[in-house]
């Protein structure tokens, strides 16, 4: 198999991006309004959406790293709302809620593109539509319920269902068969998304101090004080948008996973991508639990990731997040099965990165008992789209409004299943993603797996846990 070229903890995004010099951290003690802890999209928009509302709002923003540096600028830029969740979010909120959910999704798709050009951020937003596809007889027709979902909430124009002439017509993989269309979604370059917004956040007026993790969190007579190393912050209230590190604290930590996702990225294949078909620019994913996505880029590369990396206990990640050279090289041997075309091509960059993983498997947003603290986490790997909506409820939150963001079905609607302390959570994670990835593997061969490997992967339905898109 060919070597992997370049395999960094930040990836090609950021490098592509051209980087950036970090900001002071906080030497000192300060007082704002509103304490945004975290600078990736949640915390930016947060930032972005508080001045938007009331410009004269005095607005502090603490990164440990550099903003974006994170799963931010790492992902794989799919800007996709929520309707992939249709079925299950009709099932939880009903079908006026749900539908209300999705639609504001899409809003913000569409917002963030509106913002890229009204800002002259070249992200590369492209909006080419999303498919997800089966690539074995056992995932055909796994996406019917949203099909249906979107029929009966009276948009059937949402979600487009695909024979495989229709699906190949828009890559013509020889492993591709049925799959869906979902028109209003897009792809971005991430890091250059997040660089562009940690820019005009600081024109604006927020305060961002990087290198400034904040080591404690604590309510106080009218507000709270969050403390770094070097210095204090005291405000009205506190936004936390700190993504997979929310598994570190006690009052969150039964609501998420942590696991992980990679990425390999090709040299320019335009002449493959041109034999593909697959011009249109849709991102895709196949309809695996231990989902696979990809799309192309603006100068003719694949990206090919994969969201079935090692699970981490707790929130501790020990580097593996970001740098697993064995789950690179079976992403490798995954995008070969899927592009055959490709093999003798340059694989110039592998990288990964932690995903704070919500039970129900969208985000989780609300405020914190008897504290001025508002959360926001588990994207469980949808959150570029999303991190624009759930930041304009955060916002509301923090401005104590109650208004359609702040009243989004998803704001206080709890985790749907609670998650096991350690080390049984991550004992029980290990498990079953080896058996997903085994069963997985045994269907692509087109075998039937076994009666215990079956058994293994219905654990987290019966406890409530949705994996699966």
């Amino acid at each position: 198999m060919e070597r992997i070229e370049r395999h960094t903890a930040t990836g090609w995004w950021l490098e592509e991006a051209g980087g950036t010099e970090p900001l002071a951290p906080l030497d000192r003690d300060l007082a704002c309004d509103v304490v945004v802890l975290g600078g990736g999209y949640t915390g930016m928009w947060t930032a972005w959406h508080l001045l938007a509302a009331e410009p004269s709002l005095r607005v502090v923003l603490l990164e440990g790293g550099v903003c974006g540096h994170g799963p931010s600028g790492r992902n794989g830029g799919f800007c996709e709302s929520l309707w992939h969740s249709a079925a299950y979010l009709r099932e939880r909120f009903g079908d006026s809620a749900a539908l209300a959910l999705m639609d504001a999704s899409i809003d913000s798709v569409r917002a963030i593109g509106d913002w890229c050009r009204e800002q002259e951020v070249d992200a590369w937003y492209r909006r080419g539509g999303y498919m997800s596809v089966s690539t074995a007889p056992p995932q055909d027709g796994r996406r019917e319920a949203t099909v249906e979902a979107a029929a009966a909430l009276g948009v059937p124009e949402r979600v487009a269902p695909l024979d495989e002439a229709a699906v190949r017509a828009r890559c013509d993989s020889p492993v591709f068969r049925d799959g869906i269309l979902i028109a209003d979604e897009a792809t971005v370059q991430p890091a250059r998304l997040a660089l562009g917004l940690r820019q005009r956040i600081v024109e604006r007026g927020v305060r961002v101090f990087e290198r400034s993790r904040a080591v404690s969190l604590s309510a106080r007579p009218g507000g709270v004080v969050a403390t770094t190393e070097r210095g204090t912050v005291r405000a009205r209230t506190a936004v936390l948008a700190i993504g997979p590190r929310t598994r570190a604290m006690r009052e969150l930590s039964s609501r998420l996973t942590v696991t992980s996702s990679h990425i390999v990225l090709t040299e320019p294949v335009p002449d493959v991508i041109e034999e593909l078909g697959w011009t249109g620019g849709e991102g895709i994913t196949d309809a695996r639990t231990l989902v696979h996505y990809f799309r192309t880029t603006k100068d003719g590369r694949i990206v090919f990731g994969w969201g079935g990396g090692r699970v981490a206990c707790g929130a501790r990640v020990n580097g593996r997040s970001e740098v697993d050279p064995g789950v690179a090289e079976m992403i490798h041997g995954h995008l070969l099965r899927m592009f055959p075309m490709l093999r003798g091509r340059r694989i110039g960059h592998a990288w990964g990165g932690p995903i704070d993983v919500s039970p129900s498997h969208i985000p989780q947003v609300g405020t914190l008992e008897g504290a001025p603290v508002h959360y926001a986490f588990g994207y469980t790997g949808n959150g570029v789209g999303p991190s624009h909506l759930v930041a304009r409820a955060l916002a509301s939150l923090a401005l104590d409004r109650r208004d359609d963001a702040s009243r989004l079905p998803i704001v206080e609607a709890g985790p749907g299943a609670w998650v096991p302390p350690e080390p049984i959570a991550w004992l029980g994670g290990l498990a079953i993603r080896e058996a997903f990835i085994r069963r997985e593997r045994i269907e692509e061969d087109g075998q039937r797996p076994d009666l215990l490997t079956r058994a293994v992967c219905t654990a987290p339905a019966a406890l409530g846990i949705h994996l699966a898109r």
